[in-house]
């Protein structure tokens, strides 16, 4: 007998959706996700305040369904079929199942230039959750950098906490952008929102065509150079060049991945029986595209298919917006010169781009520098090596994250 009839792993908007209309089927089921509570990046509220009113609903039917939830938890490997090796707060778990809904999300992607390592510059969602868990920012100097909506989020979001927000740069031409606004005229929910985000950022800089070209400072960042050469005084870098779908755990049971992002059908299951897959890991395209698809997961995983089949217009219309935004945030091919010959690509093995480049693939890279082979597992080297460089760096080997050796001896129990 399994543990739970059905395992969703990851609690953002499309695993609490999922979560919550596979037990409204009458199913048991056990949500997991590797942060302290529920809610993913999106949802994720200021240690101080209450959830996110939009996560509350979503929430409430989870409690209201005696929904099962682990926090703290990581999937680590698949010991066997249906099985998963679970790293849980109270010890290894492991966990079985009927079926299976990925929800994992999306992580930033990081692309190399130099002085990209020093303190201070990070992430863009990164340095967002580190404000929200109390990190002080009030009064200090922020340069956002990259590309996508997100930029913009994170930008308000920092304002309204006291930072002094010097500059967005968006790598995207202001054609590409101008288009991507003018699509949001029809989408009064959307255009809404833009229309307030950007008169939180009155009087900030709003630059297109325009990224980092290096970091400067003396143990920390002290400055910033964007293209054109403007040099900015700042405190930190929020830089991150879009999502990249987490699809490792899918990739670690066999299901298919087609241009990063795991392949599904209609019914939200993947190329493996009995495993659906919703949210950011199928392609990123924002929290309404992934409610939608968690909905479907949830019905069709749980046994209802018409209910699942009634949510289909409005993943479909969210789809065919997250086109438009891919299209219009798409890399230019100009950030693959930014890197100088010494610049860092792979940090924790301290693995230089030019050494790197001369390898003929990622599987060479690995074994002649250990690019890819620290305890980030090549998540963030490895993506911008793929998009530097044309290399395949996917790996499904397990386990998929780092772990103490005691947690593999779980792998064979019952």
């Amino acid at each position: 007998m399994p543990d739970a009839a059905i395992v969703v792993l990851g609690a953002g908007p499309a695993g609490l959706a999922a979560a919550g209309r596979a037990a409204e089927c009458g199913q048991r089921v056990v949500l997991i996700d590797d942060n302290g509570r529920p809610g993913g990046q999106i949802w994720r509220a200021d240690v101080s305040e209450p959830p996110h009113p939009e996560m509350l609903p979503w929430q409430y039917r989870v409690t209201e369904r005696h929904v099962e939830v682990w926090t703290g938890s990581q999937v680590a490997a698949s010991p066997g079929p249906s099985r998963l090796l679970v790293e849980t707060p109270q010890g290894p778990r492991n966990l079985r199942y009927s079926k299976l809904i990925l929800a994992t999300g999306a992580r930033e992607r990081f692309l190399p230039f130099a002085g990209w390592t020093l303190p201070g510059v990070m992430g863009a969602g990164g340095l967002q959750a580190l404000v929200k868990s109390g990190w002080p920012i009030n009064g200090r100097r922020v340069v956002v950098a990259g590309s996508g909506p997100l930029l913009l989020a994170v930008a308000s979001y920092l304002r309204r906490r006291g930072a002094r927000v010097l500059a967005v740069a968006e790598q995207a031409s202001a054609g590409h952008v101008r288009r991507f606004a003018a699509g949001l005229a029809l989408d009064r929910h959307r255009l809404g929102q833009a229309l307030r985000l950007r008169a939180s950022l009155l009087g900030t800089p709003y630059r297109t065509s325009c990224w980092p070209v290096s970091a400067e400072g003396d143990g920390k960042l002290e400055r910033v150079t964007l293209t054109g050469g403007r040099t900015l005084d700042c405190d930190y870098l929020a830089c991150g060049f879009g999502l990249i779908p987490n699809t490792e755990p899918a990739a670690l049971l066999g299901c298919r991945i087609e241009d990063g992002r795991v392949a599904v059908d209609e019914w939200q299951q993947t190329s493996v029986s009995g495993v659906y897959a919703a949210g950011e890991v199928t392609g990123v395209g924002g929290v309404d595209l992934a409610l939608a698809e968690g909905e479907i997961a949830g019905f069709s995983a749980g046994g209802n298919p018409d209910a699942a089949r009634k949510r289909f217009a409005v993943r479909d219309s969210n789809r065919r917006f997250a086109v438009r935004m891919n299209a219009a945030f798409a890399l230019r091919a100009e950030l693959r010169q930014i890197p100088r010959p010494d610049t860092v690509l792979c940090r924790c093995e301290d693995v230089s781009f030019e050494r790197a480049g001369r390898c003929s693939g990622w599987r060479e890279a690995k074994l002649h520098t250990r690019c890819g082979m620290g305890p980030c597992q090549g998540r963030v080297c490895g993506e911008a090596a793929r998009f530097l460089f044309g290399w395949d760096t996917k790996s499904d080997r397990q386990p998929i994250l780092p772990v103490d050796i005691s947690l593999l001896s779980h792998s064979s129990d019952g």
